[in-house]
């Protein structure tokens, strides 16, 4: 089943015991193309709340009627994360603290999207093992912000033709699949079109645009994006045959 982010946003978050927040982003990896937090807004909820960052691995499936996502954790596992800074890059330093504090294996050591597995769950039985392997330092910083590649505009072959509108994960590996793109900005009164993620070719990230492998008809005359067809498996099949 395919998620929106841009309808999670401000989702209301359960954890075990109580309310801790609302959803504020999620940072996915430019690599891989896979969420690998979500960052929640605890001001309201926590005694000098903060944005802390949650792993897929703790998030429960989110309920659509109730505008919650259920949270595997308790309110003092949360409240003791460590801290997250604002405005600066998420070091592999920082992630290994934060996996060492719940407990959970390293994603970034195996070939699997998550570790040596396909789907996030997997690692809450894992121990973060103490390898120098995943101490690794990075020198390039690959988590952005879902909510800065909003609006971002998608260049196509010959001509710019749209901007990014939302993107469409999996619901068990939290991979994104598709990037929703807007067209008014090239067809007045255009209709939103959902693009595979392997069209995508690059984004650059100081120019704010999407690159697709794709001629601006094709996008134009892409599958239409029908929000409320997202859980019916033949529109997703739909959307997997579309540029076959």
């Amino acid at each position: 089943m395919l998620l929106s982010l841009e309808t999670l946003f401000g989702y209301h978050l359960d954890a075990k015991d109580d309310r801790i927040g609302r959803c504020k982003d999620f940072m996915f990896d430019d690599r891989d193309w896979v969420v690998r937090y979500m960052v929640a807004n605890t001001h309201r909820w926590l005694p000098g709340g903060r944005d802390v960052l949650i792993s897929p691995i703790s998030m429960g499936h989110p309920y659509e009627q109730e505008k919650a996502i259920a949270v595997k954790l308790d309110v003092d596992q949360i409240k003791n994360s460590p801290l997250l800074e604002d405005n600066q890059p998420i070091s592999r330093e920082y992630e290994s603290r934060l996996f060492r504090h719940y407990g959970y294996g390293f994603y970034w050591m195996g070939a699997g999207l998550w570790g040596t597995y396909p789907h996030p769950g997997a690692l809450v039985d894992s121990r973060a093992l103490d390898m120098e392997e995943g101490l690794a330092d990075e020198k390039q910083y690959h988590l952005r912000s879902v909510q800065e590649i909003d609006g971002y505009i998608v260049q196509a072959q010959d001509d710019g033709c749209g901007h990014v509108a939302d993107l469409l994960v999996d619901d068990r590996s939290w991979a994104i699949r598709y990037v929703v793109v807007n067209l008014r900005n090239w067809l007045p009164g255009g209709p939103n079109v959902v693009l595979p993620r392997e069209v995508i070719k690059e984004i650059s990230w100081p120019q704010q645009h999407v690159e697709v492998n794709l001629s601006a008809d094709q996008v134009k005359d892409a599958v239409q994006y029908e929000p409320e067809q997202l859980a019916d498996p033949n529109y997703e099949n739909k959307l997997q045959t579309a540029f076959r």
